[in-house]
């Protein structure tokens, strides 16, 4: 590869290291990884618990639970836990670093999926929503400690494209799970053994995680002098190191951070609505099969990896090549996020089942434009603030959190009967107004520039001027 030069310190340039595969690749892989692993966990009870409430399983050797009633509280349940570690997960991995938390969490997750049949058979639902809350308990670690190894191990330039690919772990892990536990379900092998796998691919995965992740590129034993050059010279590496107090005030006072917490939550209440109750919808009014309705449920997700992966590299060359500033490129790729899935929800919700084809299409493009938070608000909280990223990302996941609670739980609120079109109709249309009102409040209100308080105590010429530079944020000065 050609040598490309890329602006470090005052007088000085570090070219790209000639290896197109690096260290700083496999952590990226690492991350993305852990992601598939528990996305596939989250996503495989919302098939699952299809066949656990069948009446009539593919081999009654198979316990089934017909008698529950509270399935969607069953899956509300995961978020209960996950939304009281946010604000602690984002601090201790920035004091104490994130690699022995996310350990935990995959240990931990992992061990409480495997014992979901097991809780189900002695304590039935309740049992169940146990599990989903020790797992939701111990994932509140997961996004503000990938965070914070990635703010380490990104070189500026490339964040989108890094953030696309190690956030696009999830949709993989959904699109991986839904007809895989689809088709485990539908067989004699019956749900029970979907937990078994994710719970037994999640315990392996601790192990290999715990051998070749490390915090950042200075604490890896086997890095190159030259790619942790690279990777320091357009990074906080040498500034986050610092035990830097928690702004508090002045991130609360901050409408930028605002903004971020408020996408966030609309982002979460229509993402999270429609990845727990496709299934449903596909079962209750489009009257597909398990097999079928696995497999087409997962189709979204297919349209979701790809659109962050399409978009990705757009926002950073926009941002690379002086065509918009990095705040115009983030409010521009949020709000495609945002107005895009909006639309097609409330058409969707004119769409009977006669209509399977287009009921499909519209949910593969509110769900797939969705991917491009990716290039907006979800990478945000580096451009604000490197040293605080875990912390905000912690607080944000803490908001949004509880809407991700309240999506699912809206279609029992709407009414009892899932068979009912206008139950589904008045979900849609909730979403799309959340979708709507959350999108238009990033744009107002958003940006791409340092703030004053990521490092109070450094020199204010450190950062950008109000014009919003649109490429002196990725240049740190010693």
């Amino acid at each position: 590869m050609s040598d490309i030069k890329l602006p470090i310190y005052e007088d000085e340039e570090v070219p790209k290291p000639r290896r197109w595969f690096g260290v700083r690749h496999f952590q990226f892989f690492l991350m993305s990884f852990t992601l598939v692993i528990f996305f596939g966990m989250r996503t495989a009870l919302s098939v699952g618990i299809i066949a656990m409430i069948d009446k009539h399983p593919p081999d009654p050797s198979i316990p089934t639970y017909p008698e529950w009633k509270d399935t969607d509280t069953v899956l509300s349940s995961f978020f209960w836990g996950y939304l009281v570690t946010q604000v602690i997960a984002g601090q201790l991995s920035e004091y104490f670093g994130p690699k022995w938390f996310l350990v935990s969490t995959m240990l931990l997750g992992s061990l409480f999926n495997i014992l979901i049949p097991v809780m189900a058979s002695c304590w039935g639902s309740g049992g169940v929503m146990l599990c989903r809350v020790v797992q939701g308990l111990a994932q509140g670690f997961l996004y503000p400690c990938i965070l914070n190894i990635v703010s380490k191990w990104t070189p500026a330039f490339e964040r989108s494209r890094v953030s696309a690919f190690v956030y696009g772990g999830a949709s993989v892990g959904i699109v991986t799970s839904m007809p895989l536990t689809g088709a485990i379900a539908g067989s004699t092998w019956g749900w029970p053994v979907a937990c078994y796998l994710y719970g037994g691919l999640g315990l392996l995965w601790t192990g290999v995680f715990t051998i070749f992740a490390a915090n950042s590129p200075d604490t890896h034993r086997w890095i190159s002098e030259e790619e942790k050059k690279y990777i320091e010279s357009t990074t906080c590496l040498k500034t986050c190191t610092k035990k830097i107090p928690t702004p508090w005030k002045s991130m609360f006072t901050s409408l930028p951070m605002w903004a971020i917490f408020i996408a966030s939550c609309g982002s979460s209440w229509g993402s999270f609505t429609l990845m727990t109750e496709i299934p449903s919808y596909m079962d209750n009014i489009m009257h597909f099969n398990i097999n079928e309705n696995s497999q087409l449920s997962a189709l979204p997700y297919i349209a979701l990896l790809l659109a962050g992966i399409i978009g990705a590299p757009i926002a950073d060359k926009l941002i690379t090549s002086n065509v918009l500033s990095i705040g115009t490129t983030r409010k521009i790729f949020n709000s495609l996020a945002s107005f895009i899935p909006a639309t097609a929800l409330i058409v969707l919700g004119f769409v009977d089942n006669a209509q399977k084809e287009l009921a499909i299409g519209l949910l593969v493009v509110a769900v797939g434009t969705n991917a491009w938070t990716q290039c907006g608000y979800l990478v945000n909280p580096i451009d604000l603030s490197p040293n605080h990223a875990g912390t905000i990302t912690g607080l944000v996941n803490c908001f949004s959190t509880i809407f991700s609670i309240l999506g699912p739980l809206s279609v029992g609120f709407f009414g009892d009967d899932k068979k009912d079109p206008n139950v589904w109709w008045n979900v849609f249309r909730t979403a799309a107004g959340i979708y709507a009102g959350c999108g238009l409040f990033y744009v107002l209100f958003s940006s791409g520039k340092t703030q004053k308080w990521n490092d109070e105590a450094e020199d204010e010429k450190r950062f950008p001027s109000e014009g919003d530079s649109k490429t002196d944020i990725y240049v740190i000065d010693s």
